[in-house]
């Protein structure tokens, strides 16, 4: 039976000092891993090293880093300071995130997401293995050298600490097949948005495969991570609260994020089977209709994505993100309290038999 850890995300949007002055009691309840989104917010990172300060065993995840603000040294960098702060309890998780944001927050052109993935992931083990970093990659040259623009006295370095740990475990956010490919491929784990547990197979199935077939045995089994919305309740008022956050959070992205035929979420739902709710959805939400765009959202998606309802019905929910293979669900707790949240989050560590 797979193994799986009980995490929580962070919301930028909110209190963030309030917030971490509670983390100890999510901590003492069994949360084993928080996560700090950055986006176009505040920075994860510097988020993560005042957790450190506040947390004892929970481990740190940067949820998610977008490769093209950084350079692969500087997240390599950035990971191994907040492993050594937090006497190793980093968990480096990067991705692509888009165009709206690379380009619209950092003014930096978005291209080869994929390629830059393996090429950050490769360099960022060479900097933690303390090699002198001697790269040739279609995307990044170090050193930078004439022929590539440089001025040709870059050196060869190797970072001057010596790292916890030579292996901090790197997640790839991704959702594409070929993304998917790469991370089942070279990471350590992955995290998908979105993640409908009985349509792995039909979503994923063959980019994982694909994937695993080439990776290093060393690297051992391909975590998977995931986001849940949480609320193990037998009310149903607050059963119905809790799958409207759902249902806005999926028609955000499959409606919202991207344009007409550019929207990866708008695919994903394609791909998980709901061809004609991901139009309907999409139509809505550009029009306007954000309201109905939610209530379109399929109830069998919102079931299948979510850990609401009774404790029986939340336990088979965990069973069955358990049997895709998911090793930690960063569970997002909904009760309007911080009392009724580390219960909330009580009852999930008993569901999930820590």
């Amino acid at each position: 039976m797979t193994s799986m850890k009980l995490g929580m995300p962070i919301n930028y949007a909110g209190d963030f000092r309030e917030t971490i002055n509670n983390l100890a009691d999510f901590e003492a309840a069994g949360v084993e891993r928080i996560a700090v989104p950055e986006a176009y917010s505040f920075d994860a990172v510097s988020q993560l090293g005042f957790i450190a300060a506040k947390t004892e065993k929970m481990e740190l995840q940067t949820a998610i880093l977008p490769m093209y603000s950084r350079t692969p040294t500087n997240l390599a960098m950035t990971a191994a300071g907040l492993d050594y702060i937090s006497g190793g309890r980093a968990v480096l998780g990067i991705g692509a995130s888009g165009p709206q944001v690379i380009e619209g927050f950092h003014g930096v052109k978005y291209d080869y997401p994929l390629g830059r993935a393996r090429e950050h992931a490769e360099i960022c083990r060479m900097v933690w293995r303390r090699e002198k970093l001697n790269y040739q990659g279609k995307h990044y040259t170090l050193p930078l050298d004439e022929e590539h623009g440089g001025s040709g006295l870059g050196k060869s370095l190797k970072i001057i600490n010596h790292p916890v740990r030579e292996n901090i475990p790197l997640l790839l956010a991704a959702i594409g097949p070929k993304n998917i490919e790469l991370a089942a491929e070279m990471f350590d784990e992955l995290q998908p948005i979105l993640f409908h547990p009985e349509q792995i197979d039909a979503a994923f199935g063959e980019s994982l495969a694909a994937g695993r077939a080439k990776r290093d045995p060393s690297l051992g089994e391909l975590g998977i991570v995931v986001q849940a919305t949480a609320r193990v309740s037998d009310d149903p008022e607050q059963i119905n609260n809790a799958k409207e956050l759902v249902r806005h959070h999926a028609a955000l992205y499959i409606g919202g994020m991207g344009a007409r035929g550019k929207n990866f979420y708008n695919q994903l739902a394609i791909r998980y089977g709901y061809v004609d709710e991901a139009k309907l959805i999409q139509d809505l939400y550009l029009d306007g209709k954000k309201v109905e765009a939610a209530a379109a959202v399929p109830e069998e998606l919102v079931n299948a994505m979510s850990l609401i309802g009774s404790k029986s019905q939340v336990a088979e929910r965990v069973a069955a993100f358990r049997a895709a293979g998911v090793t930690c669900i960063l569970a997002s707790p909904t009760a309007p309290r911080h009392k009724e949240r580390v219960a909330e989050v009580e009852a999930l560590r008993d569901v999930f038999g820590g």
